[in-house]
């Protein structure tokens, strides 16, 4: 125990590191953060070894079912008045943009059709952790391009995990059972967890700030969060999207106080601050070299579909060229959803199972340091050049 307390210590003190480093550089906290990470784990002094693998599931999941319950607070019927078509189109944009230009570019690099259809499905995987993160750090929440962000990475995942359902069955044959099973399954991980959602948000919006007059108290807040949380895995559904729902349920009904989320943020830091040390020491450096001039098309290919997903859509919604450009750039980190596709498809084909955790453990290490400078510029950018939701 007296081990365990020590290097959850010193794991607080390198984050609050990081946090000094932040303020005294161009570099976001969630990149200086899993750069420590890197610097603790086995590419680097491999500290604590004995306890990461304990620790990180548990921490992985209680810090994504709370910021999936904050993000989902973000998402009001305000927001969807004024922005939800854009919010709609664009994530549907961007997952299909960056699937269409990964596929087609890796057939055109000579991979196979299984390989090709694979990846790209992967590809359209964001991480909303670390983009949420970085509009929390740049405290732009309330402005309309970062609630556009915060709406699309609340429910582009969804897209991704379709898409990706469809592109395993095609890849394993429709035909087969294993393919309309692992259907299946997808289908279930996303309706399953918007019912669940919705199941704990009403009662919860109801109870919520009752027990004490005013905004909720931390520990019927906590408790709910994490209840949520627990029945989504014991059922085998998206815990993150599960916290989403829950989120804007309540923010929606309970009407009886303004913030029910205040009493999670003062939680969500700490938490947040261990997930990206810990998911930095979990990055295999080595998978770089690994995944040679495949993994170097594939991270270019996503950069690039990306991009181009968001501008189109962007500019069909009247958006600006600037604005339409930095959505599909700002939303590049791509972490915990991308890995799990990978393995689900490598358990379905084992013959290809190297290559695609290869590629995608590759990727993953790369978008996770990038991306969140882009998504910080893009922020800084949008908000210097005081954009328009929409011209």
């Amino acid at each position: 125990m007296a081990d365990i307390l020590i290097h959850l210590a010193v794991l607080f003190l390198l984050g609050l590191f990081a946090y000094w480093a932040g303020i005294r550089t161009a570099l976001p906290r969630v990149t200086l953060l899993i750069l420590v990470g890197i610097a603790i784990g086995p590419s680097g002094v491999d500290l604590f070894a004995e306890h990461r693998s304990q620790w990180f599931p548990v921490i992985a999941d209680m810090a994504l079912v709370m910021l999936g319950f904050l993000i989902g607070g973000s998402l009001t019927l305000r927001l969807f008045r004024e922005q939800g078509r854009k919010i709609i189109w664009l994530s549907i944009g961007v997952a299909a943009g960056t699937f269409a230009l990964v596929f087609g570019g890796l057939l055109l690099l000579g991979q196979g059709l299984v390989i090709a259809i694979l990846l790209a499905a992967i590809a359209t995987a964001t991480d909303p952790a670390a983009t949420s993160a970085v509009v929390m750090e740049e405290k732009a929440g309330a402005k309309a391009f970062p609630q556009t962000l915060l709406g699309i990475v609340a429910i582009d995942d969804a897209w991704g995990l379709l898409i990706f359902g469809f592109c395993l069955v095609a890849a394993t044959g429709a035909a087969g059972d294993n393919g309309i099973h692992l259907l299946a399954q997808g289908l279930w991980e996303i309706a399953g967890a918007v019912a669940l959602g919705v199941a704990i948000g009403l009662p919860m919006a109801f109870l919520t700030g009752r027990i004490r007059k005013g905004e909720p108290i931390l520990v019927e807040a906590l408790g709910l969060v994490l209840l949520c949380g627990g029945l989504a895995l014991k059922l085998e559904v998206s815990h993150l999207l599960a916290a989403i729902v829950m989120g804007t349920t309540v923010a929606n009904l309970a009407k009886h106080h303004r913030r029910p989320f205040h009493a999670i943020e003062g939680v969500e830091w700490p938490l947040l601050t261990l997930f990206f040390i810990l998911a930095g020491a979990s990055l295999e450096m080595n998978s770089l070299v690994a995944s040679g001039i495949l993994g170097g098309a594939y991270m270019v290919l996503r950069i690039a579909g990306k991009i181009a997903g968001g501008w189109l859509t962007g500019r069909s919604l009247g958006m600006s060229h600037a604005e339409s450009t930095l959505t599909g750039a700002a939303l590049l980190p791509q972490a915990g959803v991308a890995v799990a596709m990978a393995l689900a498809a490598s358990q379905a084909l084992p013959e290809l199972g190297n290559l695609l955790l290869t590629v995608t453990l590759a990727s993953t290490v790369v978008f996770e340091l990038i991306g969140p400078l882009v998504t910080r510029y893009a922020l800084r950018q949008v908000g210097a050049r005081d954009l328009p939701a929409s011209s």
